[in-house]
């Protein structure tokens, strides 16, 4: 029984968690709409499908849709076989019905008209889409256009516009979400596909020209690259689109006369090498400037373009807009993190006798930067100081926290010719008065030569995973003593010390926790796994094993950042 309830607790959370990030678009439907997932259970749902359904969304997630809402006329329970919505659910292909039974919360029935197709819920998963309305409740979508080519219902419009947000909306990267705008209108409204962006330094740049070749998608780079710049007051239709002033249609002849600008001659050259006849060219805009322009060509398909069909063309256009912006943003604000990591993280100073390497991996979902840090440099005495450490968080305040440790800490081990704890203890009571950082772990060492070959470590380390020691012989122990307690606790104890011997050929890795720790595993296994993976690469070149033990070693789907420091000791 605890079992049961665990897995319903584990359902309702992730329904609640994919109903959240699905409704937003669910709810620019003009129709009833929800989506399902692989086992047919309701996922989300939009605000017209709770009032057309007479029921609050609380009671309709997480039912099976079938079992909830189909019924025959006669309002009796319809078998799963004559379920004609069923049957196009489980071969995951698009269907329609005019004519067909929902049961609302009162028992009466609904008489609906329904569409259903396949949809990207995310995360690599796909969903199901259904979206229905009824003649007592029309959909709510303006004057209905005369059908295009293809002989787009509204409902498969509707469907259209839904799946272009979902699409859309859950990627943060350009060139992605440019193939999936693609992806999406060729070849269902047109044979072609052009997309001009204007960069940053307003220079128009023809992004994508994309052909249908029955299902598949062709790429015609030779059509690609740096555009003439925008005039200012050319009548052309890409021009106009580009200064974000209106859609229009094009064809052959609209650049045959003499040109108004090295746009119109680029214009002209596209429709001559694509043989197109009929084009829809949209502004695509975001809420603060015109980002391009979107062209959707006729060569293959006899049909021309007509005015009613601009509405749908300029709704994709606006969707993209939005997306696109965001992914820009995204892309700019992680530009900025990434220069600032890499004035934060320091080169490795030269050490006559040792090798040392360093990696670090940007946390995946945050800014490319975060609160994992290492050092190494030179002390007053001739030793070499080690450290690695963690900042709770990843984003730029991590970041920006981790630097003042990391400054703090190299002044007073340059200062106060101490042990480590005692540098340590210092470094901990000064953050509390005068940093933002509010918990922090790390390893403060120090290395020099010893004799015989061997070099001596001395460390303390507070409340970090311990560092990982493997001899050249593939024997690989953690050394587990001089550990206290994390920083920012305010306790006052004392920091313990601790030594260690180097020998000859071996390798010490000091780590952060995104190195080992993976959801659902315990901290002992990926512990394991280091040490296991770490004496199997003693061998290798210290950069060949870092590298490596990266990639066999850091959890797949990690989404915390990585800083990794390998010392290695020469052979006698």
């Amino acid at each position: 029984m605890a079992g049961s309830e665990h897995a319903e607790t584990v359902h309702g959370a992730s329904v609640r968690t994919a109903s959240a990030a699905l409704t937003g678009a669910l709810d620019a439907i003009g129709a009833g709409a929800y989506v399902v997932d692989e086992q047919g259970r309701i996922i989300a749902v939009n605000a017209h499908a709770e009032h057309l359904l007479a029921r609050p969304a609380e009671e309709i997630l997480g039912h099976d849709a079938h079992d909830l809402l189909h019924r025959g006329p006669q309002g009796e329970p319809l078998p799963r076989t004559q379920c004609a919505m069923r049957q196009a659910f489980h071969a995951g292909h698009t269907a329609q019905a005019d004519e067909d039974y929902f049961a609302r919360a009162d028992g009466s029935l609904l008489h609906i008209s329904w569409l259903i197709t396949p949809y990207d819920i995310g995360d690599r998963q796909v969903g199901t889409l259904v979206v229905f309305h009824t003649p007592e409740h029309p959909l709510e979508a303006g004057p209905r256009p005369e059908p295009m080519a293809q002989h787009l219902s509204e409902l498969q419009r509707l469907a259209l516009l839904a799946e272009t947000t979902a699409q859309l909306t859950s990627t943060l990267d350009v060139d992605e979400a440019l193939q999936r705008l693609v992806s999406l209108v060729v070849p269902r409204l047109a044979d072609w596909a052009v997309v001009d962006l204007i960069t940053e330094r307003d220079e128009v740049w023809r992004a994508v020209v994309v052909h249908a070749d029955g299902d598949t998608l062709v790429p015609h780079e030779d059509l690609q690259g740096p555009m003439p710049p925008i005039p200012e007051e050319s009548p052309m239709p890409l021009s106009r689109a580009l200064r974000g002033v209106a859609s229009t249609l094009a064809g052959p002849k609209t650049y045959q006369g003499t040109p108004d600008s090295g746009i119109a001659v680029e214009q002209r050259r596209l429709f001559d090498a694509t043989g197109m006849h009929s084009a829809a060219i949209a502004p695509i805009r975001s809420t603060r400037e015109v980002l391009g322009a979107l062209t959707l060509g006729r060569a293959d398909n006899p049909t021309d373009f007509t005015p009613a069909d601009l509405p749908l063309i300029e709704d994709i256009a606006r969707r993209a807009g939005l997306a696109l912006d965001n992914a820009r943003l995204y892309q700019r604000q992680r530009k900025v993190a990434e220069t600032m990591q890499n004035h934060l993280l320091p080169q490795m100073p030269g050490v006559p006798g040792l090798q040392m390497t360093v990696r670090y991996v940007p946390a995946p979902h945050a800014s490319q930067v975060g609160g994992d840090w290492y050092d190494a440099f030179p002390l007053s005495d001739a030793s070499t100081a080690l450290a690695i450490g963690d900042v709770v968080g990843h984003d730029l305040e991590a970041a920006a926290g981790m630097a003042q440790v990391r400054n703090m800490l190299r002044a007073y081990a340059w200062s106060q010719k101490e042990p480590p704890s005692r540098i340590v203890e210092r470094l901990d009571e000064a953050i509390q008065h005068i940093t933002d950082v509010t918990m922090a772990t790390m390893i403060f060492a120090r290395v020099e030569a010893a004799d015989n070959g061997h070099w001596k470590l001395s460390w303390t380390n507070a409340g970090h995973p311990p560092p990982l020691l493997i001899s050249r012989d593939g024997l690989a122990d953690y050394l587990t003593d001089g550990h206290g307690i994390l920083l920012g606790t305010q306790t006052g104890i004392s920091r313990p010390d601790a030594t260690a011997l180097l020998p000859p050929g071996s390798t010490l890795v000091l780590y952060t926790d995104g190195l080992i720790e993976a959801p659902g595993h315990t901290l002992d296994t990926g512990l394991n796994q280091l040490r296991q993976h770490a004496a199997a690469l003693a061998h290798r070149p210290l950069a060949s094993f870092t590298d490596q033990l990266l990639r066999r070693v850091r959890p797949a789907g990690n989404d915390d950042d990585v800083a990794l420091l390998a010392l290695r000791v020469p052979k006698v």
